[in-house]
């Protein structure tokens, strides 16, 4: 798959030095407070799950990066809900196959990796038969030390027990502008998405 950017115009974009931005956090919204505690917890299988993201080109080109490096759970419930908990590191973040891009991607006007060294992702509580049918799972998301209200849209599942036979698949699409990445508005689309192929590492329980 070619992640290539398409025509000069678009590249002179991207080489241009940003213009200087401040990101100020914007006042946390509230979200409802989780009162059952974590009965046990489940890690994701890192070798077989994946989370990525894309962005899209003015011209429509889409731009696919990856998160070498993560680190994830689910919490089951002792009122039998998960919540799931998710970190992405941007200090290795990369556009595979692209160095410029990659350096981008990590530097001040995207991910600012040595300001904002991961990415994180909080849930609230959701019953597990939102993965098996698929649904929205909300929670909270903070990137750059900005937080905001997001959501996770998750796809039926393939198989009978999903996160052990088959992958679980999310997807969460974010305005960038947000969080304080609103460099190259006239280049990029102000949406950024971002993919989460999951599996879990602990044997399934009867």
């Amino acid at each position: 798959m070619s992640l290539a950017l398409p025509g000069r115009c678009l590249l002179a974009w991207l080489l241009l030095p940003g213009a200087a931005w401040a990101a100020v956090p914007a006042p946390p919204a509230s979200l409802p407070t989780v009162v059952s505690e974590a009965r046990r917890a489940l890690s994701l299988d890192l070798e077989r799950s994946q989370i990525g993201f894309e962005v899209r080109s003015r011209l429509g080109q889409r731009i696919e990066g990856v998160f070498p490096h993560f680190e994830g759970r689910v919490e089951v419930l002792s009122d039998g809900r998960h919540q799931v908990h998710l970190k992405m590191f941007t200090r290795t973040v990369e556009i595979p196959g692209k160095e410029r891009y990659t350096g981008w991607m990590r530097g001040p006007e995207f991910f600012d990796a040595g300001h904002y060294p991961f990415v994180e992702f909080d849930s609230l509580p959701y019953w597990p038969e939102t993965v098996e049918r698929g649904g929205e799972i909300e929670g909270r998301l903070t990137l750059r030390g900005v937080s905001h209200p997001e959501s996770l849209k998750v796809e039926k599942a393939e198989c009978a027990r999903p996160g052990y036979d088959c992958d679980v698949v999310s997807r969460g699409t974010v305005q960038r502008g947000r969080y304080g990445m609103d460099s190259w508005q006239l280049a990029l689309s102000d949406r950024v998405t971002f993919v989460l192929r999951a599996r879990l590492s602990e044997a399934a329980k009867p």
